[in-house]
């Protein structure tokens, strides 16, 4: 969204302080301002009369799922069927989700309806909404003011359908931070629907082993639902008591990944963040600590992968409101830096936080940050719209082109389930999985590729039929062998002829290391230059020591080992050979 729209949005965060009623979620933000008063002559100023150079938005795109219309009043029959067409192509656009200004022309020029007009516009976009099966939640409206004695307003309106072809649209947020920050305490508040008594009772649901009941520390990967349905309300645990339950009345799912916070478990989430395909990063900051431990390092790795990251100043009832705002200012600080050449953007009321999600997800420089409380539940509200709000960041264009291509699967979890037999949990990343399909997984020890089949497959504990590029589910392989599997194999499609390889060459920037890195460091790594000191960029050969891989050219690389770091892309293969599948 262009930067003109927080401005004409922008009052929303100084009505609230003052008094006046903001809309949560899925309710229109109103805002009213006296003939001859102060705020008037103010808003007069930043919006010229129409005679001038009035607000306006970017030209409509004929792509993507945002629609501008002027008016919807009284529609014959044959127009209105072409706008329920024209709703159809907008929600197929943003996979599920549409976003329409009204009082808006096509060339973006901000004309506003009065009160009547507006009221029978959004009348007959509920008509169209419901003719495509969808519904529709106002999120803002705003007075325009122009040479007329009638005050003018425009409304932009969230339309949400579940799509024919799929369950729930369906967006991954990786959630990082320092140990202690908060970052299990929230998930189990945002899916339970309690708040937190102040000793971390909401986050035992979340642990997986009794260690970490014991420490009260993240030491595994485990996966979290938050649902909405089409009328943006929250469907999680406190309604539901199953995740079938949540995935049969939830319109759009937020698919927490929970990441260990402390660093000797800096390996598994690393893990977690390169396997898992997040769509987001959640980065949690404890307010009475600030930047603290493996803050700094989640926040760049988040920035090495290129994974779109807002941040969430936890604890705020814990200090005083100084302490709050210089945890803030310290993060601003950090984020502005050139390494990172980050907007920080504070969200502070309900229509900052519908803005937030709209700039975040079509701007990678912007990065929202909240402030909140697990136990009071202060500002919580606030995030919940945000992930209501936030749009996919693919369009239906490039999912269709991703599903076209073949199958391709990647291993992330195995487990052996009574009844059932083996089952692996993954992301598809290319191609359309369905049950009964023949696939080969590997490479194996000995670089070959074995044949199995998919008995069934699960999207969040619920059932699936067809499983589709980008999607995570979990797959039963009925009783193929658990042993001849291993976290990060692929399963793709016999026609792939997949190559294997013990070398390849790869493009690397040394973000750390202590002295310089040379060849032979390392046993897992064979450098291909004499030495390479941090900062520099170099082309380097790797060699794996236990087994083959399956990689791609243009893959991201990043390694770790003690204090070295290094990210960089796959430039070349060396394969070991043509594979040989074996039955």
């Amino acid at each position: 969204m262009d930067s003109r729209v927080s401005e004409l949005f922008g009052t929303a965060a100084a009505a609230q302080k003052s008094g006046s009623p903001a809309a949560t979620n899925g309710a229109a933000i109103r805002k009213t301002a006296k003939n001859g008063s102060k705020k008037c002559k103010n808003r007069s100023a930043r919006y010229p009369k129409a005679s001038n150079n009035p607000p306006y938005l970017p030209p409509e795109a004929e792509e993507g799922n945002i629609e501008y219309k002027l008016k919807l009043v009284n529609p014959t029959q044959y127009r209105f069927e072409h706008l329920a067409t024209q709703m159809k192509w907008r929600l197929q656009e943003g996979r599920g989700e549409a976003v329409y200004q009204i009082g808006v022309e096509d060339n973006g020029l901000l004309v506003g309806l009065t009160e009547e007009d507006m009221k029978a516009s959004l009348k007959t976009l509920r008509r169209m909404a419901e003719k495509v099966g969808a519904d529709i939640t106002v999120l803002r409206e705003r007075e325009v003011d122009y040479d007329s004695d009638e005050p003018h307003r425009i409304a932009e309106v969230l339309v949400r359908k579940v799509p024919d072809d799929q369950q729930f649209l369906d967006l991954r947020v990786a959630v990082l931070g320092n140990v202690d920050s908060g970052k299990s305490t929230l998930l189990g508040v945002l899916t339970q629907g309690e708040l937190d008594n102040g000793r971390g009772r909401a986050r035992l649901n979340l642990f997986r082993h009794l260690h970490e009941i014991q420490t009260g520390r993240t030491s595994s990967i485990s996966i979290e639902i938050l649902g909405f349905d089409s009328k943006g309300e929250v469907v999680n645990y406190s309604e539901s008591r199953t995740a079938e339950e949540i995935c049969e009345s939830a319109s759009k799912m937020i698919t927490f990944i929970d990441l260990a916070g402390h660093h000797k478990y800096l390996k598994t989430t690393i893990f977690g963040l390169t396997s898992y395909c997040p769509d987001f990063a959640m980065l949690v900051v404890s307010a009475n600590t600030g930047i603290a431990g493996t803050t700094r390092e989640h926040l760049g790795l988040a920035m090495a992968l290129k994974v779109p990251i807002f941040i969430v100043v936890s604890k705020v009832d814990l200090c005083a409101k100084g302490t709050v705002e210089r945890t803030v200012r310290q993060l601003e600080r950090i984020l502005k830096q050139p390494g990172c050449n980050k907007v920080p953007m504070l969200v502070s009321s309900t229509d900052d936080a519908v803005t937030a999600a709209q700039k975040f997800a079509q701007s990678p420089s912007i990065t929202p940050i909240f402030t909140l409380s697990s136990v009071t539940g202060e500002s919580l509200d606030l995030l919940k719209v945000f992930f209501n709000i936030l749009p996919p960041l693919s369009n239906s264009k490039e999912q269709e082109e991703l599903m076209q291509q073949l199958t391709e699967f990647q291993i992330d979890e195995i487990y052996t389930v009574p009844d059932v037999g083996t089952v692996v949990g993954g992301t598809l990343y290319s191609g359309i999985c369905r049950e009964g399909e023949q696939l080969v997984v590997g490479p194996t020890d000995d670089g070959k590729f074995r044949e199995l089949t998919v008995c069934s497959i699960q999207r969040n504990r619920s059932g699936c039929r067809v499983l589709r590029a980008g999607q995570a589910a979990t797959l039963a392989l009925g009783d193929f062998d658990r042993s001849l599997l291993r976290k990060g194999m692929v399963m793709v499609s016999p026609e792939m002829n997949p190559t294997i390889c013990w070398r390849f060459e790869a493009e690397i920037v040394l973000l750390f290391h202590a002295k310089t890195f040379h060849k032979g460091f390392q046993v897992t790594v064979h450098v291909g230059n004499d030495e390479l000191r941090t900062g520099e960029k170099a082309v380097v050969r790797f060699k794996f020591i236990k087994h083959p891989e399956y990689l791609k050219v243009g893959a991201k690389l990043l390694f770790r080992e003690g204090v070295t770091k290094g990210i960089g892309q796959v430039t070349k293969l060396q394969p070991a050979s043509q594979y040989q599948q074996q039955p």
